[in-house]
């Protein structure tokens, strides 16, 4: 059986063509919809598609309901498949997933399974982008507005650069200021900005993206380089590829995973490496 979980809310489609998409995926045979209600709903659903033994799970939304379902599905055999609708969708761009609903939907009903790495943040999972820094202030920024979508991603993005102030951070005993620190499974947050234009989602590493802090000119570089897939150039820029990877911040502090917002309840932070652990179809 397979098992449709859908987040009705995700993204910026009309409600009219939103409710088209439900219509033809009610017409495939030998499956269910399921639509998430709440923030963590995905998780559970996951989890109910687990216990009916459903062959396969496809996910309609963007990175954070990938990740609530993503997050049950790792040391499974379950595929998960991907029709993207949300603001981002860098995982799904990461793995060359249309953009498009009917060739997205082909592409989650026959194509080939492959596993992909995944990493946690401490323990909590995740499997394009995390980080701290100016992109989590802008997660959190984006997580406030009450429209989704792009436009409105980089009206968020430009207000954060005027009021963003670079943050303390600790690595190896060192303490640093710094504009971000992100952390790379795939090599975009979505939308096409590559923030680690080389990572591979199957090489068993992540790369830690490092940004020291920016003056004006040098934020616009890094929005252009960003698009051009030329960060790596970027004089403020350096990038390192590992297995493991620990540092120190303030508790309380904003970060984001896969493109939630969230607030760090602890002061040290472990990201961790999991190859091949999560099944995708592409």
């Amino acid at each position: 059986m397979i098992f449709f979980i859908i987040n009705i809310k995700s993204g910026s489609k009309s409600t009219s063509s939103k409710a088209q998409l439900i219509q033809k995926l009610n017409k495939i045979e030998n499956s269910s919809l399921h639509f998430t209600e709440f923030s963590g709903h995905g998780g559970e659903l996951a989890k109910l598609a687990i216990s009916q033994q459903a062959t396969k799970i496809i996910v309609v939304g963007g990175d954070g309901t990938i990740n609530e379902v993503a997050s049950e599905l790792i040391h499974t055999k379950i595929p998960v498949g991907i029709i993207p609708i949300g603001s981002g969708n860098g995982l799904a761009r990461h793995l060359n997933i249309p953009m498009d609903f009917k060739s997205a939907l082909n592409k989650a009903l026959h194509g080939e399974n492959r596993a992909i790495d995944s990493l946690t943040w401490n323990q909590k999972p995740f499997f394009c982008t995390a980080g701290i820094g100016f992109d989590a202030y802008v997660a959190e920024a984006f997580s406030k507005t009450q429209h989704r979508g792009f436009l409105n991603y980089i009206k968020s993005t430009l207000r954060s650069s005027l009021r963003y102030v670079p943050i303390q951070v600790e690595i190896n005993k060192q303490i640093e200021y710094i504009f971000s620190l992100s952390i790379a499974n795939a090599n975009q947050f979505g939308n096409n900005a590559y923030i680690s234009p080389l990572s591979n989602i199957q090489d068993a590493l992540f790369e830690v993206v490092k940004i020291s802090p920016l003056n004006f000119v040098e934020k616009a570089q890094l929005g252009i380089r960003l698009f051009l897939k030329t960060i790596p150039t970027h004089p403020k820029v350096v990038i390192k590829s590992l297995d493991i990877f620990e540092f120190s911040i303030k508790k309380g502090l904003c970060y984001h995973i896969d493109g939630e917002s969230l607030i760090s309840d602890c002061t040290q932070v472990k990201i961790n490496i999991f190859p091949k652990s999560l099944v995708v179809v592409n």
